[in-house]
């Protein structure tokens, strides 16, 4: 009773396990994770990834919400020294270790919340594997189109899509398509610390505005004479929508944006 009562709860989170240990071996195996790696873990479910993560890592922190689980992990885990086993919920949790790594095979119904909080929270990890619905990964790697959410993150992080799960890797069966998707935090940031406040500021102003175009949007920003020549320089064109745009594309206004007059108005939108 109590083991189809967790299958039940683990539907209604919309959480898919993995079925075959060898095949999670081998998706880890193929990641950049190794002894001296900590990894966390987010919802380590019965424990498929966590065990393999184990095998690989210098130490493995997991994260279960549901206490039942939780404590049955730690049984399952006692005699594995580099395991760690933390009851909470990951969107409150607050890590203070740096430089460590996330694999997860996060629950769907708190995909964007999660990956939100990795991307953007105050010590993002320098690595994650993430397995997501193939249609929020799309929204983060900002393919085929790019997002609000995909254009705030590349200038600090890659994000592509490593593998293309098939249904019945998983139990129970998805009802949507599922991938592996990858955040890496750059050596290098494309946008300067000092600007970031000023470019999220920049492309939320953009894609949130009610105007149709960028360039009524942007109309108190850029001149139409600027906004012609951007258009020609940066290749989009002139009535571009937020989502036409590729992110170097929206690199580029910002940085014209940081050369040019900042005039009264164009100050307003930097505070």
């Amino acid at each position: 009773m109590e083991e189809t009562n967790m299958v039940r709860k683990r539907i209604r989170l919309a959480q898919n396990f993995f079925r075959d240990r060898k095949f999670v071996a081998s998706i880890v195996a193929n990641s950049s994770i190794n002894k001296g790696d900590t990894v966390y873990e987010i919802g380590p479910g019965e424990g498929i990834i966590t065990r393999e993560l184990a095998e690989l890592a210098g130490k493995v922190i997991a994260i279960e919400k549901d206490t039942t689980l939780a404590v049955r992990l730690r049984n399952k885990f006692r005699e594995s020294n580099n395991v760690e086993i933390r009851e909470g919920d990951f969107l409150r949790y607050r890590i203070k270790e740096g430089g460590y790594k996330i694999f997860s095979n996060i629950p769907f119904n708190i995909t964007a919340e999660v990956v939100k909080a990795i991307l953007f929270g105050e010590n993002p990890p320098e690595e994650a594997y993430l397995v997501v619905q193939k249609e929020a990964a799309g929204k983060f790697t900002g393919k085929p189109t790019e997002t609000e959410v995909s254009v705030l993150a590349k200038p600090w992080f890659t994000l592509k899509v490593l593998h293309e799960f098939r249904g019945t890797d998983f139990e129970p069966v998805p009802s949507v398509d599922v991938v592996l998707l990858h955040v890496a935090k750059r050596e290098q940031p494309l946008v300067a610390s000092a600007n970031e406040r000023g470019y999220q500021k920049f492309v939320k102003f953009g894609f949130e505005a009610w105007k149709k175009d960028l360039k009524t949007a942007y109309r108190h920003v850029f001149t139409y004479e600027q906004w012609k020549r951007l258009s020609k320089n940066l290749s989009f064109p002139l009535k571009a929508t937020p989502g036409e745009l590729r992110f170097e594309q929206w690199l580029g206004l910002f940085e014209y944006f940081l050369t040019g007059v900042i005039d009264s108005k164009k100050a307003v939108l930097l505070r």
